[in-house]
């Protein structure tokens, strides 16, 4: 038996998410406030805790205003049929085996169930709607008439002010836990209930909550594991890890009691201790009597030592690190050690206490939850990989394969060194979403994406294991062609779109040929992206024969072979017949193409760039991408997420006198156009963009840079780093970068714009043409 998922509805931002779990580890991941931390506290108060353990404040915001209604509500009329306050619903189902299907018999709908799915409804609800509208009235009531006498001009409102207000302290008189049976086949493949449908009420003894707690035990080992700092002057709560294994040893372990020789060396140890006690402490005790204690009647003070047998271990045994092998080898207390070793030794003795406290309960419910939250804290990236590689060994218990008992354990994190070692399988995605002003959640699961996506799923699992997983704790992600644009677009974000330093953003470099592999998992996860590729205009040619070619000197690339893709390759037909044919017997596959590298200008040029052609804008030829419109160019994905492409785009560029409309064919081309006085002054020699013997004018330049650029000879890498060199210079972000990243921060707002007058704006216009 394991818990295969629950539903959470009105708490706080969860306010109807269904969260699937793996019967082994499943990780919950997404960006910080996305409620990874609430569905676990959530499970965890109404399994183990009551209704004291909940608040208002764990109500979504949108019930606080159904509660103001009610407040308000008439009971002098009749209330519409099936009125309620709002309640919070947990529901949760359990996978059965048939041989565990005796454990679950309380919670079987029906004699003629069929099937393995078992569901039991926790819901903190109200007592009486009706009866706590009646009491918030009056109590509203009879505090206006106790304030009666106050001046007409006081601002002071006696409490209850509002409903809300009368909840915040009397919730837990008025609300109450009760428990449902629930039929599975009143509920859809998502778990939602399907029209009307009134669950059974679990009553009667031993009672839902004691029926649930046989079933299910739950662990939770928190974030805030506060470990003993050396520093004694660091403050905050600490926790000695000695003293945490102490509390193991006297839990779990067996102790000796028997031991007459070990006592008498405890016995006579105690008494040395006392006199030495009584030395040491004389002066203080004196010092105090000297204030005045003790006075009359006052008891004395005397220190002694509490040596007890029973828990020596508990009381004095510490914990020591060894430095070498030897017999003199140095040892050092624990706090001496660094804080990710001590974390690591703390979770692992959190989870082995669990699991023995579990093991060793009467009654023992079959299936154990064990939360983990953030277990990175202090642990470098491959020591967090070790844990979560190895973490499923600590859950085993001796002797217990294949018997009604079993583990689970939920694991929230920050950490992509954790999902790099996990994959997407174990993945739950808390997306955060904002529908009207009520921010919410929702939880995807990626293996549903992982079953459902064949094609991409390896390729990116791949993928994002070789570079990182940040993907899935981002506010946005920008994908970009290569290394070059990766290292220069924190300096663009600086020159054109500051704000978006504030936001949370995955950078991934995924170049033309793959980024249209992202589009399943970008679309999944509904997150919002901009795409910055290059346009990679191309000649195309009939199949080359690969004897006498070398792959410099075409490419291969792929276009789609539905209609659309047709019409579009229409245009291209004529250039195809002139073109030299191979024989029909050797003719390529018809959705290959082949081209060579031409400057984006060239008559009837195409893209070779995969995620142009299969992601956005779907185009294949230069005339379409040009006239591409900005609806094209943008895809809606749900609750407001958008991907965006940008890719090199004509405008004018000015040399050498003359002006054409003109673009590069790849970053490095389209900044030296964008920047052509400053990327050809003999002090940028090291961009290695100087065009030899210069350009006549603007197409020449453009040539010029096409040829440097495309030339074996030409370090990238080097260009990128000599524009970061000059970060600080007056050079401009190439025009399709800079649109992008505006759309951006438009789209992803967190800090806000600064606001200059429009007198300080029209004093600089002035200034700027008194300078010219």
């Amino acid at each position: 038996m394991h818990l295969h998922s629950y539903r959470l509805k009105n708490f706080r931002r969860l306010k109807d998410a269904h969260i699937e779990l793996a019967d082994d580890i499943s990780i919950f991941v997404g960006s910080n406030n996305s409620g990874k931390t609430s569905a676990t506290q959530a499970i965890y108060s109404f399994v183990t805790g009551g209704k004291d353990r909940f608040s208002l404040y764990d109500f979504s915001s949108s019930c606080w205003q159904e509660f103001e209604d009610a407040g308000r509500i008439d009971l002098a009329a009749p209330l519409p049929d099936g009125f309620a306050l709002p309640s919070i619903d947990l529901d949760l189902w359990l996978e059965v085996a048939a041989s565990d299907l005796y454990l679950v018999i309380p919670l079987l709908p029906s004699t003629a169930w069929e099937g393995t799915s078992v569901g039991i409804r926790v819901s903190l609800r109200a007592r009486s709607s009706t009866d706590l509208i009646r009491r918030y009235q009056e109590a509203r009531a009879k505090g206006a008439e106790q304030s009666g006498g106050l001046p007409p001009d006081s601002l002071y409102a006696p409490w209850p002010r509002s409903m809300t207000e009368y909840l915040q302290r009397e919730l837990k008189n008025e609300y109450e836990l009760n428990y449902f049976i629930l039929d599975r086949t009143r509920f859809d493949k998502d778990y939602r209930e399907i029209g009307e449908y009134s669950p059974d009420e679990l009553g009667g003894e031993p009672g839902g909550g004691t029926i649930l707690r046989s079933l299910i035990q739950i662990d939770n080992l928190g974030a805030q594991r506060h470990l003993a700092d050396p520093n004694p002057e660091a403050g905050g709560r600490s926790e000695d890890l000695s003293k945490r294994l102490s509390r193991f040893y006297k839990r779990n372990l067996s102790q000796r009691q028997d031991d007459h020789t070990a006592l008498k060396a405890l016995f006579d140890s105690e008494q040395a201790l006392n006199i030495h006690l009584d030395g040491v402490f004389k002066p203080m005790l004196e010092r105090l009597s000297r204030l005045g204690y003790p006075g009359i009647n006052n008891p004395q003070l005397k220190i002694m030592s509490a040596l007890d047998p029973a828990h020596v271990m508990s009381q004095d045994a510490r914990v020591h690190y060894q430095i070498g092998d030897d017999e003199g080898a140095a040892t050092l207390p624990d706090s001496y050690n660094g804080l990710g070793f001590k974390n690591l030794i703390y979770m692992v003795v959190e989870i082995l206490d669990a699991q023995a406290r579990w093991a060793s309960m009467d009654n023992r419910p079959p299936l154990h939850l064990i939360f983990v939250e953030e277990p990175e804290a202090h642990l470098h990236a491959q020591l967090q990989q070790v844990f979560i590689r190895n973490v499923l060994e600590l859950l085993k218990v001796d002797g217990e394969d294949g018997s009604i008992f079993g583990s689970q354990m939920v694991m929230t994190t920050h950490s992509p060194h954790i999902l790099y070692e996990r994959g997407f399988k174990p993945i739950r995605y808390f997306r955060r979403r904002k529908v009207g002003a009520e921010q919410l959640t929702e939880v995807l699961n990626l293996s549903a994406f992982y079953q459902s996506q064949p094609d991409d799923r390896d390729f990116l699992e791949r993928y994002l294991k070789l570079t990182h997983c940040d993907l899935f704790f981002s506010d946005a992600a920008i994908l970009v062609e290569g290394n070059v644009e990766r290292l220069l677009l924190p300096v663009m974000i600086r020159k054109v779109a500051k704000t978006l330093r504030s936001a949370c953003l995955c950078i991934l470099e995924v170049g033309g040929a793959f980024g249209h592999r992202f589009k399943s998992l970008i679309e999944f996860l509904g997150l919002t992206t901009l795409i910055i590729t290059d346009i990679d205009s191309v000649a195309l040619i009939a199949q080359p024969e690969v004897d006498n070619a070398t792959d410099e000197e075409f490419e291969e690339f792929e276009i789609p072979t539905d209609a659309e893709a047709v019409e579009e390759e229409a245009p291209l037909a004529e250039a195809q017949e002139d073109a030299n044919e191979v024989p029909e017997a050797a003719a390529p596959a018809a959705n290959t193409k082949y081209g060579k590298a031409c400057l984006p200008s060239e008559t009837g040029a195409a893209t070779s760039n995969q995620t142009l052609i299969k992601w956005l804008p779907g185009k294949l030829t230069l005339a379409d991408l040009r006239s591409a419109s900005e609806e094209d160019r943008t895809r809606e994905l749900h609750d407001g997420a958008k991907v965006r492409v940008a890719y090199q785009t004509e405008r004018a560029v000015t040399w050498s006198g003359s002006t054409e409309t003109l673009c590069g064919r790849t970053l490095e081309e389209d900044f030296g156009l964008e920047n052509p006085e400053w990327s050809q002054d003999v002090a940028r020699r090291p961009l290695g963009l100087i065009v030899k013997g210069g350009a006549a004018n603007p197409k020449a330049l453009a040539k010029g840079l096409h040829d440097k650029v495309s030339k074996k000879s030409f370090d990238k890498t080097k260009f990128a780093l000599a524009v970061l060199t000059e970060a600080e210079n007056d050079w401009r972000v190439p025009t399709y970068i800079r649109d992008g990243l505006v759309w951006l921060k438009d789209e992803v707002r967190i800090e806000l714009e600064p606001v200059v007058p429009e007198e300080i704006l029209k004093a600089g216009e002035i200034a700027e043409g008194n300078e010219a």
